[in-house]
């Protein structure tokens, strides 16, 4: 069974999620120690984390980038700080989709069901190539000049839809759509800080200008 972690204060909330969650045949995992929450959610070794902004002693979005820079284990964010700045920080720190509250059970539950299987779907693709650059999708990986770094799952779904595309320009939509499978709930600077940090993560193997930028249609490689 899926299990989902619940990072959550508010116990009231945290109980309605559970609800939601073992309604659709998950497991869920209430995190309730948050005096080491980062460690707390990499020890439940769960299948995706739903987090909350608003934790007490800790700012989540802190959580969101300790829990990433040791796991790539799927992240919504699910918070009433529903500001543009919050969003744009928490898909900085490495969160994969952001839930504003309040939210319909039935939206956050697709969300949920999205970004699982965008995690199955890219495990089983193969190694992809394009001008000089490799990117091993299993591993979640990018390599070029015996360098290679490691890419958050964002990067990689960005990065392998455009190498699948190479040669073409794709568009903001197409590729909002293939991150979160809908642009209806994504504000449009939220794909532009994607797009930034997946530039300066290629340029940590020396990959420069690989992302090119076609104003007003969308990007190309």
């Amino acid at each position: 069974m899926t299990r989902i972690a619940l990072v959550e204060d508010d116990a009231a909330i945290r109980d309605a999620l559970a609800q939601i969650l073992s309604q659709r045949g998950y497991e869920p995992v209430p995190v309730t120690d948050f005096s080491r929450t980062s460690q707390t959610v990499l020890d439940a070794a769960c299948d995706l984390v739903l987090l909350d902004l608003g934790l007490p002693g800790v700012d989540g979005t802190v959580v969101c980038r300790e829990i990433r820079s040791r796991s790539d284990v799927p992240i919504i964010v699910v918070t009433s700080r529903s500001s543009e700045v919050d969003e744009v920080l928490s898909m900085t720190m490495g969160a994969d989709d952001f839930v504003a509250k309040p939210y319909s059970a039935h939206v956050l539950a697709a969300r949920i069901e999205a970004l699982l299987r965008r995690v199955q779907g890219s495990r089983s693709r193969p190694v992809v190539e394009h001008n000089g650059l490799s990117l091993d999708v299993e591993a979640s990986s990018a390599a070029a000049n015996g360098q290679t770094v490691e890419l958050t799952r964002n990067e990689l779904r960005l990065l392998a839809y455009l190498m699948r595309n190479a040669g073409s320009v794709v568009s903001r939509t197409a590729l909002m759509c293939e991150l979160w499978d809908t642009d209806a709930y994504v504000d449009d600077n939220t794909l532009t800080v994607n797009i930034n940090r997946l530039r300066q993560t290629l340029a940590r193997i020396g990959v420069r200008d690989y992302l090119v930028t076609h104003r007003g249609q969308g990007y190309s490689v």
